[in-house]
Protein backbone atom coordinates (compact mmCIF):
# COMPACT_ATOMS: atom_id res chain seq x y z
CA UNK A 1 0.00 0.00 0.00
CA UNK A 2 1.73 3.23 -1.29
CA UNK A 3 1.14 6.95 -2.65
CA UNK A 4 -0.92 7.79 -4.16
CA UNK A 5 -3.33 4.58 -3.28
CA UNK A 6 -2.70 5.47 0.55
CA UNK A 7 -2.97 9.18 1.68
CA UNK A 8 -2.55 8.89 5.72
CA UNK A 9 -3.34 12.86 5.28
CA UNK A 10 -7.07 11.71 4.60
CA UNK A 11 -7.64 11.15 8.50
CA UNK A 12 -5.61 13.81 9.77
CA UNK A 13 -7.80 16.74 7.80
CA UNK A 14 -10.06 17.54 10.86
CA UNK A 15 -10.08 17.51 14.83
CA UNK A 16 -13.01 14.12 14.60
CA UNK A 17 -11.10 12.10 11.94
CA UNK A 18 -7.96 12.68 14.72
CA UNK A 19 -9.84 11.85 17.56
CA UNK A 20 -11.63 8.47 16.25
CA UNK A 21 -8.28 7.07 15.03
CA UNK A 22 -5.85 8.36 17.94
CA UNK A 23 -3.76 5.72 19.75
CA UNK A 24 -3.19 7.20 22.76
CA UNK A 25 -6.03 8.55 25.12
CA UNK A 26 -4.07 10.90 28.23
CA UNK A 27 -7.26 10.98 31.38
CA UNK A 28 -6.77 12.61 34.51
CA UNK A 29 -7.37 8.88 35.47
CA UNK A 30 -3.85 8.67 35.06
CA UNK A 31 -2.29 11.21 36.92
CA UNK A 32 -0.60 11.65 40.46
CA UNK A 33 0.08 15.04 42.35
CA UNK A 34 3.30 15.01 44.20
CA UNK A 35 2.94 17.49 47.48
CA UNK A 36 5.06 18.69 50.23
CA UNK A 37 3.81 19.01 53.74
CA UNK A 38 5.74 20.62 56.68
CA UNK A 39 5.18 22.01 60.21
CA UNK A 40 3.21 24.96 61.39
CA UNK A 41 0.30 26.25 60.24
CA UNK A 42 -1.18 28.78 57.62
CA UNK A 43 2.53 28.18 55.74
CA UNK A 44 2.33 27.76 51.94
CA UNK A 45 5.68 28.44 50.97
CA UNK A 46 6.12 29.16 47.07
CA UNK A 47 9.30 26.69 45.72
CA UNK A 48 10.76 29.03 43.08
CA UNK A 49 12.28 26.66 40.96
CA UNK A 50 8.65 24.90 40.35
CA UNK A 51 6.14 27.81 39.73
CA UNK A 52 3.04 26.69 41.39
CA UNK A 53 4.06 24.26 44.03
CA UNK A 54 4.44 25.06 47.22
CA UNK A 55 5.88 23.41 51.09
CA UNK A 56 2.65 23.73 52.88
CA UNK A 57 1.28 22.98 56.73
CA UNK A 58 -1.22 20.18 57.17
CA UNK A 59 -4.08 22.60 57.26
CA UNK A 60 -3.14 23.81 54.17
CA UNK A 61 -2.27 20.49 52.15
CA UNK A 62 -5.92 19.05 53.65
CA UNK A 63 -7.46 22.09 51.18
CA UNK A 64 -5.15 21.11 48.61
CA UNK A 65 -5.99 17.93 49.02
CA UNK A 66 -10.05 18.65 48.35
CA UNK A 67 -9.62 20.65 45.19
CA UNK A 68 -6.95 18.25 44.01
CA UNK A 69 -9.61 15.34 44.50
CA UNK A 70 -12.52 17.99 42.86
CA UNK A 71 -10.80 17.95 39.70
CA UNK A 72 -10.95 14.29 39.73
CA UNK A 73 -7.22 13.22 40.31
CA UNK A 74 -7.39 9.77 42.39
CA UNK A 75 -4.24 9.85 43.96
CA UNK A 76 -1.49 12.13 45.92
CA UNK A 77 2.06 11.68 46.64
CA UNK A 78 2.88 12.72 49.74
CA UNK A 79 6.71 14.31 51.09
CA UNK A 80 7.70 15.28 54.55
CA UNK A 81 10.07 18.21 55.67
CA UNK A 82 10.57 17.29 59.53
CA UNK A 83 11.41 20.06 62.09
CA UNK A 84 14.87 18.76 62.72
CA UNK A 85 17.03 16.08 61.42
CA UNK A 86 19.80 13.58 62.29
CA UNK A 87 22.08 11.06 61.38
CA UNK A 88 19.70 8.22 61.24
CA UNK A 89 16.83 10.16 59.77
CA UNK A 90 14.80 9.29 62.84
CA UNK A 91 11.38 11.68 61.98
CA UNK A 92 10.56 9.35 59.07
CA UNK A 93 9.43 6.85 61.65
CA UNK A 94 8.31 8.76 64.05
CA UNK A 95 4.08 7.70 65.23
CA UNK A 96 4.10 11.96 65.00
CA UNK A 97 6.27 12.53 62.43
CA UNK A 98 5.02 15.08 59.46
CA UNK A 99 3.84 12.49 57.39
CA UNK A 100 2.03 10.42 59.80
CA UNK A 101 0.13 13.41 60.80
CA UNK A 102 -0.09 14.45 57.43
CA UNK A 103 -1.82 11.38 56.08
CA UNK A 104 -3.99 11.38 59.35
CA UNK A 105 -5.57 14.55 59.21
CA UNK A 106 -6.11 13.98 55.27
CA UNK A 107 -7.85 10.37 55.83
CA UNK A 108 -10.28 12.15 58.21
CA UNK A 109 -11.19 15.15 55.93
CA UNK A 110 -10.81 13.97 52.44
CA UNK A 111 -12.62 10.51 51.39
CA UNK A 112 -11.96 8.68 48.31
CA UNK A 113 -8.63 9.58 47.18
CA UNK A 114 -5.40 7.75 47.08
CA UNK A 115 -2.42 8.84 49.60
CA UNK A 116 0.71 7.63 48.78
CA UNK A 117 3.70 7.90 50.69
CA UNK A 118 7.55 8.33 49.82
CA UNK A 119 9.73 6.37 51.52
CA UNK A 120 13.26 7.42 52.06
CA UNK A 121 15.62 9.33 54.19
CA UNK A 122 17.21 12.17 52.64
CA UNK A 123 14.74 14.77 53.88
CA UNK A 124 15.30 13.23 57.21
CA UNK A 125 18.91 12.50 58.14
CA UNK A 126 21.46 15.32 58.87
CA UNK A 127 23.54 14.35 55.74
CA UNK A 128 21.16 14.34 53.57
CA UNK A 129 21.96 10.96 52.10
CA UNK A 130 18.97 8.44 51.50
CA UNK A 131 20.03 5.71 54.31
CA UNK A 132 22.06 5.60 57.26
CA UNK A 133 26.32 6.00 56.72
CA UNK A 134 28.97 4.10 57.47
CA UNK A 135 32.03 6.31 57.55
CA UNK A 136 31.21 8.44 53.86
CA UNK A 137 29.17 5.32 52.51
CA UNK A 138 25.28 4.37 52.78
CA UNK A 139 25.43 0.86 54.81
CA UNK A 140 22.57 -0.86 52.83
CA UNK A 141 21.30 -3.20 54.91
CA UNK A 142 21.56 -1.64 58.27
CA UNK A 143 18.98 0.75 56.08
CA UNK A 144 16.68 -2.01 54.97
CA UNK A 145 15.44 -2.85 58.73
CA UNK A 146 14.57 1.12 58.91
CA UNK A 147 12.65 1.56 55.88
CA UNK A 148 10.40 -1.01 56.93
CA UNK A 149 9.97 1.16 60.27
CA UNK A 150 9.62 3.83 58.23
CA UNK A 151 6.69 2.07 55.97
CA UNK A 152 4.88 0.54 58.66
CA UNK A 153 4.50 3.68 60.42
CA UNK A 154 3.06 5.40 57.47
CA UNK A 155 0.88 2.22 57.06
CA UNK A 156 -0.64 2.80 60.70
CA UNK A 157 -1.67 6.29 59.94
CA UNK A 158 -3.35 5.18 57.04
CA UNK A 159 -1.79 5.66 54.17
CA UNK A 160 -2.68 3.96 50.85
CA UNK A 161 0.07 2.41 49.37
CA UNK A 162 4.08 3.09 50.26
CA UNK A 163 6.29 4.37 47.80
CA UNK A 164 10.27 3.13 48.55
CA UNK A 165 12.96 5.71 46.83
CA UNK A 166 15.91 5.17 48.55
CA UNK A 167 17.08 2.41 45.60
CA UNK A 168 19.08 -0.14 48.62
CA UNK A 169 18.63 -3.46 47.39
CA UNK A 170 16.44 -5.59 49.19
CA UNK A 171 13.80 -2.59 50.38
CA UNK A 172 11.17 -4.20 48.63
CA UNK A 173 11.82 -7.41 50.75
CA UNK A 174 12.13 -5.79 53.50
CA UNK A 175 9.24 -3.98 53.81
CA UNK A 176 7.20 -6.49 51.99
CA UNK A 177 7.41 -9.03 55.03
CA UNK A 178 7.33 -6.52 58.00
CA UNK A 179 3.88 -5.34 55.90
CA UNK A 180 2.64 -9.02 55.98
CA UNK A 181 3.56 -9.84 59.41
CA UNK A 182 1.86 -6.64 61.26
CA UNK A 183 -1.29 -7.99 59.27
CA UNK A 184 -1.20 -5.74 56.55
CA UNK A 185 -0.60 -8.25 53.69
CA UNK A 186 -2.93 -6.12 51.42
CA UNK A 187 -1.02 -3.02 51.49
CA UNK A 188 0.46 -2.27 47.81
CA UNK A 189 3.81 -1.22 47.42
CA UNK A 190 4.59 0.95 44.21
CA UNK A 191 8.57 0.84 44.32
CA UNK A 192 11.15 2.82 42.33
CA UNK A 193 12.66 0.28 40.46
CA UNK A 194 14.87 1.91 37.74
CA UNK A 195 15.53 5.45 39.37
CA UNK A 196 18.40 7.05 37.72
CA UNK A 197 21.14 9.17 39.44
CA UNK A 198 19.66 12.49 37.02
CA UNK A 199 20.23 16.05 37.19
CA UNK A 200 16.66 16.67 36.54
CA UNK A 201 16.26 16.39 40.38
CA UNK A 202 17.36 19.65 41.31
CA UNK A 203 14.05 21.61 42.02
CA UNK A 204 12.83 19.03 44.23
CA UNK A 205 16.01 18.69 46.50
CA UNK A 206 15.22 22.55 46.88
CA UNK A 207 11.53 22.13 47.59
CA UNK A 208 11.87 18.81 50.04
CA UNK A 209 15.24 20.49 51.56
CA UNK A 210 17.41 17.26 50.64
CA UNK A 211 20.24 17.73 48.98
CA UNK A 212 23.33 15.76 49.86
CA UNK A 213 25.70 17.31 52.53
CA UNK A 214 28.67 15.82 50.60
CA UNK A 215 29.22 13.75 47.36
CA UNK A 216 26.26 12.58 45.61
CA UNK A 217 23.77 9.85 45.04
CA UNK A 218 25.75 7.64 42.12
CA UNK A 219 27.05 4.40 44.22
CA UNK A 220 23.07 3.61 44.73
CA UNK A 221 21.00 5.20 41.68
CA UNK A 222 21.14 3.85 38.74
CA UNK A 223 23.81 4.80 36.40
CA UNK A 224 22.17 6.99 33.18
CA UNK A 225 23.80 5.19 30.65
CA UNK A 226 22.27 1.76 31.47
CA UNK A 227 19.46 0.00 30.13
CA UNK A 228 19.38 -3.49 30.57
CA UNK A 229 20.23 -3.13 34.06
CA UNK A 230 16.65 -1.29 34.49
CA UNK A 231 14.87 -4.62 33.71
CA UNK A 232 17.30 -6.68 36.33
CA UNK A 233 16.31 -3.74 39.02
CA UNK A 234 13.07 -3.89 38.18
CA UNK A 235 12.63 -7.82 37.89
CA UNK A 236 14.10 -7.92 41.12
CA UNK A 237 11.34 -5.58 43.25
CA UNK A 238 8.93 -7.74 41.23
CA UNK A 239 10.26 -10.72 42.83
CA UNK A 240 10.66 -8.92 46.00
CA UNK A 241 6.16 -8.14 46.06
CA UNK A 242 6.07 -5.04 44.18
CA UNK A 243 2.69 -4.36 42.99
CA UNK A 244 3.70 -1.65 41.22
CA UNK A 245 7.25 0.09 39.59
CA UNK A 246 8.11 3.56 39.30
CA UNK A 247 11.13 4.48 36.11
CA UNK A 248 12.31 8.01 37.28
CA UNK A 249 12.76 10.06 35.46
CA UNK A 250 10.01 9.51 32.64
CA UNK A 251 11.13 12.00 29.33
CA UNK A 252 15.16 11.52 29.36
CA UNK A 253 14.12 7.49 30.22
CA UNK A 254 11.18 7.03 27.44
CA UNK A 255 12.78 3.60 26.16
CA UNK A 256 13.06 2.45 29.93
CA UNK A 257 9.42 3.04 29.92
CA UNK A 258 8.76 1.49 27.01
CA UNK A 259 11.52 -1.51 27.71
CA UNK A 260 9.31 -1.93 30.70
CA UNK A 261 6.09 -2.42 29.46
CA UNK A 262 7.22 -5.04 26.42
CA UNK A 263 8.72 -7.07 29.51
CA UNK A 264 6.50 -6.80 32.37
CA UNK A 265 2.89 -7.06 32.82
CA UNK A 266 2.91 -4.79 35.91
CA UNK A 267 1.18 -1.51 35.80
CA UNK A 268 4.01 0.86 35.19
CA UNK A 269 4.43 4.58 37.04
CA UNK A 270 6.55 7.15 35.24
CA UNK A 271 7.69 10.02 37.72
CA UNK A 272 7.82 13.11 35.55
CA UNK A 273 10.39 14.95 37.57
CA UNK A 274 10.76 18.50 38.88
CA UNK A 275 13.68 19.01 36.39
CA UNK A 276 11.50 18.21 33.46
CA UNK A 277 8.72 20.41 35.23
CA UNK A 278 11.05 23.46 35.82
CA UNK A 279 12.24 23.38 32.06
CA UNK A 280 8.72 23.68 30.54
CA UNK A 281 8.15 26.43 32.77
CA UNK A 282 10.70 28.44 32.18
CA UNK A 283 10.46 28.07 28.12
CA UNK A 284 7.04 29.42 28.82
CA UNK A 285 8.17 32.18 31.07
CA UNK A 286 10.55 33.19 27.97
CA UNK A 287 8.31 33.00 25.57
CA UNK A 288 10.53 30.35 23.65
CA UNK A 289 7.66 27.21 23.84
CA UNK A 290 3.74 27.22 24.43
CA UNK A 291 3.76 25.68 28.25
CA UNK A 292 0.24 24.14 27.92
CA UNK A 293 1.42 22.84 24.72
CA UNK A 294 4.96 21.26 25.39
CA UNK A 295 3.11 19.95 29.21
CA UNK A 296 0.52 17.73 27.32
CA UNK A 297 3.11 16.65 24.24
CA UNK A 298 4.91 15.50 26.84
CA UNK A 299 2.73 13.50 29.40
CA UNK A 300 1.28 12.22 26.06
CA UNK A 301 4.62 10.77 25.34
CA UNK A 302 5.14 9.43 28.83
CA UNK A 303 1.45 7.50 28.51
CA UNK A 304 2.96 6.62 24.63
CA UNK A 305 5.88 5.01 26.01
CA UNK A 306 3.85 2.85 27.58
CA UNK A 307 3.18 4.14 31.36
CA UNK A 308 -0.07 3.62 33.19
CA UNK A 309 0.22 6.15 35.68
CA UNK A 310 2.44 9.58 36.01
CA UNK A 311 3.27 11.31 38.42
CA UNK A 312 3.78 14.77 37.95
CA UNK A 313 3.83 18.34 39.31
CA UNK A 314 1.61 19.41 36.19
CA UNK A 315 -1.26 17.07 37.22
CA UNK A 316 -3.35 20.13 38.09
CA UNK A 317 -3.04 21.62 35.29
CA UNK A 318 -3.48 18.58 32.69
CA UNK A 319 -6.65 17.94 35.19
CA UNK A 320 -7.93 21.30 33.82
CA UNK A 321 -7.25 20.52 30.01
CA UNK A 322 -8.61 17.06 30.49
CA UNK A 323 -11.93 17.88 31.69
Amino acid sequence: MSFPDYRPRRLRKNENFRRMIRETDLSVDDLVCPLFVTHGSGVKNPISSMPGNFQMSIDNLVEEVKKIKGMGIPAIMLFGIPETKDEEGSGAWDENGIIQQAVREIKDEVADIIVITDVCFCEYTSHGHCGVLNGSEVDNDATLELLARTALSHVRAGSDMVAPSGMMDGQVLAIRDTLDEAGFGDFPIMAYSAKYASCFYGPFRDAAEGAPQFGDRRSYQMDPPNSREAIREIALDIEEGADIIIVKPALPYLDIIRMARDEFDLPIAAYNVSGEFAMIKAADKLGWLDGKKAMMESLVSIKRAGADIIITYFAQEAAELLK
